[in-house]
């Protein structure tokens, strides 16, 4: 029996008044399948390795945090956050601190 799980993942980033639209230059870069073999490797877990991806890419380029959310589906992508498996939002500080 296998264990093998594929996740889906998405990055968006608002959009003003037209809602969220994937994020970034490249919106291919930020969207994809993560195959885990692990029951404790889940939904939360590929969000992690995307937001940690993000976060090495933007100290790379000295850029600031932006205001992203990540949306994680089991087996295929979805509509939304609303049928997810698990959504996170990043919001940058905004005190600067």
């Amino acid at each position: 029996m296998s264990t093998e799980t594929d996740w889906v993942y998405r990055v968006e980033e608002p959009h003003g008044s037209e809602g969220w639209r994937p994020y970034g230059d490249r919106p291919e870069r930020w969207q994809g399948i993560v195959t885990t073999d692990d029951p404790d490797e889940d939904a939360e877990y590929v969000a992690a390795l995307v937001v940690t991806d993000l976060v090495s890419e933007w100290d790379s380029r000295g850029a600031e945090q932006k205001h992203v959310r990540v949306i994680v589906w089991q087996h295929g992508e979805g509509a939304g956050p609303e049928d997810a498996a698990f959504t996170v939002e990043i919001q940058p500080d905004i005190d600067g601190e």
